[in-house]
């Protein structure tokens, strides 16, 4: 017997290609246009081929760029992740408890990200922010506006700050889905505290987990709102981020075919890490 196809649910899907194409595809099309055009103004282009590309992957300038955006990523990833499990870990299941831990950790998330910027910003100031004084206070010389490292850590902390909390919802929806027989199981078999999260916990979060580095990958590497308003990229180039160098070149320079290139080779490097991330876990998540 055929089996008898309905491809009527694709009218339901219709709206959405059609919104997604006008939202992305043609927006990236008119930038892959530029990528590879020059304009001297008057709505004048000339054909450039790869020429943008070439000179954005032989920029030190991009390089530097790069590194410090993986560099962020990397450090962003190794402390939300472990963090977030722990907190979500000792968070209760059960009881009142439960609502107000989940509203707590919810509310870093509803702040916007320019808000969470100018929070920060007069956070770690050292004549009225409470970092700064208080740290100036007890004798260190704090200044993010002046130092790299400060500028680093008062950016690293503000992005903690504000999305450790999507680790942790993740890691305690996967936590809450585990049935009580595992635990019940476990009890009997005297399976010590790290067993019971080895063998039993871990496994059961390693979909959550897989999405919630993803996330957090993404994220970070196209952070650009936060660093911006708290350091705008300095002091010097410290904290200038891809996403920040590449507005610098589209509006500040108005070099549209260098910032179009750099773009669609920014969202090919995203895209590949992302690949890779997913490749990686899932293969592993297989292997178990």
């Amino acid at each position: 017997m055929e089996k008898t196809w309905n491809n009527k649910a694709w009218f339901m899907v219709l709206p959405v290609l059609l919104l997604v194409a006008f939202s992305a595809v043609i927006p990236l099309m008119t930038v892959v246009n530029y990528s590879v055009q020059d304009t001297f103004g008057n709505n004048q282009f000339f054909w450039a081929g790869t020429e943008w590309f070439e000179e954005i992957l032989h920029s030190e300038r991009f390089h530097a760029a790069l590194g410090r955006n993986l560099v962020f990523s990397f450090i962003i990833l190794a402390i939300e992740v472990p963090l977030g499990i722990v907190i979500a870990l000792n968070m209760p299941r059960k009881g009142w408890g439960v609502p107000v831990c989940l509203v707590l950790m919810a509310l870093p998330l509803l702040i916007p990200w320019n808000v969470v910027g100018t929070i920060w910003q007069v956070f770690g100031r050292v004549d009225i922010g409470l970092l700064g004084y208080t740290l100036a206070k007890l004798g260190i010389n704090y200044n993010y506006v002046q130092n790299p490292m400060h500028a680093w850590f008062t950016v690293i902390i503000m992005d903690i700050w504000h999305w450790t909390s999507l680790v942790v919802l993740l890691c305690y929806a996967g936590l809450v889905s585990i049935p009580d027989a595992f635990y019940q199981a476990a009890k009997i078999d005297g399976a010590s505290r790290w067993a019971v999260f080895r063998y039993i916990q871990l496994p059961k979060m390693n979909r959550v987990l897989l999405i919630a580095v993803l996330l957090r990958f993404m994220d970070s590497f196209m952070i650009y709102t936060e660093p911006f308003v708290v350091t705008g990229g300095g002091p010097g180039n410290s904290t200038t981020f891809l996403s920040i160098d590449l507005v610098k070149v589209a509006v500040g320079q108005f070099d549209l075919g260098p910032a179009a290139a750099m773009s669609i080779i920014y969202f090919l490097i995203i895209l590949l890490l992302s690949w890779v991330f997913y490749t990686i876990m899932t293969n592993y998540d297989a292997e178990r």
